[in-house]
């Protein structure tokens, strides 16, 4: 194996290892709510977490890189995530009164890995020479996506064959990934990336209002991404009808594949990222728009599973423009583009739970229920994926004046 193939295959194992800390604590909230009694509230506190831990790390990024060995930064990724995963699965059998604890320091440790990841691996990719680097972005964060499925499918197999009891070799299990990714990096050579070279550069950048336009832009499309990421397994089960097994291989299984497919196909056919990124929306508007409003299982799953490939290139897409628009910013523009993206995360699906939990606790909202011949819960999250399409809809009009200022920079 040459350097260059080898240093590819270190970023994608890297990226795989992040489809594992973004899935793992939701495949397992029933697990821990039967087998240790941790509330509903606190298992949604360890995504938070999660989120908030990168958005921090791509902050410290975004400001102070020039401060960091790069190089020595992007090898030390993986063994963080190990040690994160072996303190998540190896607290309750040593203190088994505090699991919950062990739980929030290992995701803290690997979420912080997980920051790196996003802040550090583009770039890595993009310094590598390559005919279309668009494509090879494209095929980066393909890999991502076919981690969730492995993710998904892996962990709902073993804990309906092996049992949930047994959680932590699953935990122990997936630690071969960053493994792997970390023995890859060990015999490969990073090549250099620009960072501003002190602070007052970083800021000199954001000065630029065409930076805050690609943030917003990627804000908008991690949302309208991870809003039905993390809720079309809940809306299938509560609003459709639909068994968890089943809304979870159905939903975050198939919508990871149909964002692995689309991704796929930029990083074959792809070019003109304007029009992809303005098409995508308007499909991913429509999506939202159909799962709101649908009564039919089969059309919801198909909403659901659609807005997979619609979104597919929105965040991706939006590294792509940015780190085209302004190459000087290097590793800058990258944590800057991961914190908007992890911002846009975590609002989108927080902004459905609570619309959600606000219509099922007003009394006229539980009374239009009835009249619809609807369970407050099922209105409940329709609501929430009708306010789930603002981000993709606004995100339609930041997107056509991308594709309007990029047209005469793309190559056709």
């Amino acid at each position: 194996m040459n350097k260059i193939k080898r240093l590819k295959y270190a970023c994608y194992s890297a990226n795989v290892t992040m489809s594992v800390v973004g899935n793992l604590s939701p495949v397992l909230f029933l697990t821990f709510r039967s087998l240790y009694g941790i509330s509903y509230t606190l298992l949604g506190l360890l995504v938070l977490i999660n989120f908030t831990t990168q958005l921090i790390v791509d902050l410290i990024f975004s400001f102070f890189s020039h401060k960091f060995n790069i190089a020595k930064t992007v090898k030390s990724i993986p063994l963080i995530a190990v040690f994160g995963f072996l303190v998540y699965a190896l607290w309750p059998f040593f203190l088994p009164d505090c699991v919950y604890v062990g739980l929030v320091i290992g995701t803290v440790i690997f979420s912080a890995a997980s920051g790196l990841c996003e802040v550090l691996i583009s770039p890595v990719i993009a310094a590598i020479p390559a005919d279309d680097p668009d494509r090879e972005m494209s095929k980066l964060h393909s890999v991502y996506a076919w981690g969730v499925v492995f993710v998904i499918v892996v962990s709902t197999l073993f804990l309906l064959l092996i049992g949930n009891e047994y959680w932590q070799f699953l935990a122990l299990g997936l630690t071969l990934i960053p493994l792997l990714s970390a023995f890859l990096f060990a015999g490969s050579e990073i090549p250099p990336m620009e960072t501003p070279k002190q602070t007052s550069g970083a800021m000199h950048l954001l000065a630029n209002r065409g930076v805050w336009l690609c943030i917003a832009a990627i804000f908008f499309g991690g949302a309208a991404e991870c809003t039905m990421a993390q809720w079309c397994s809940g809306y299938l089960e509560q609003a459709l009808g639909i068994p968890k097994l089943w809304g979870d291989l159905l939903g975050v299984a198939v919508f990871s594949v149909t964002l692995g497919l689309g991704r796929s196909l930029y990083a074959k056919v792809g070019k003109n990222i304007g029009r992809v990124l303005t098409l995508g929306a308007v499909g991913a508007t429509l999506c939202y728009f159909t799962a709101a409003f649908c009564g039919i299982p089969a059309l919801g799953l198909a909403a659901c599973a659609l807005t997979g490939f619609f979104v597919s290139m929105l965040w991706p897409g939006n590294l792509i423009v940015a780190s085209s628009r302004f190459p000087e910013g290097g590793v800058f523009i990258y944590a800057m583009m991961a914190a908007g993206g992890d911002l846009g995360a975590s609002v989108g699906p927080q902004l459905v739970g609570v619309i959600t939990d606000a219509v099922i606790a007003n009394a006229e909202m539980v009374s239009l229920a009835a009249r619809l011949g609807l369970a407050p819960e099922q209105l409940g999250m329709k609501m929430g994926m009708l306010c789930g399409m603002l981000f993709p809809l606004i995100g339609i009009f930041i997107y056509l004046s991308i594709w309007k200022k990029e047209k005469p920079q793309t190559k056709d």
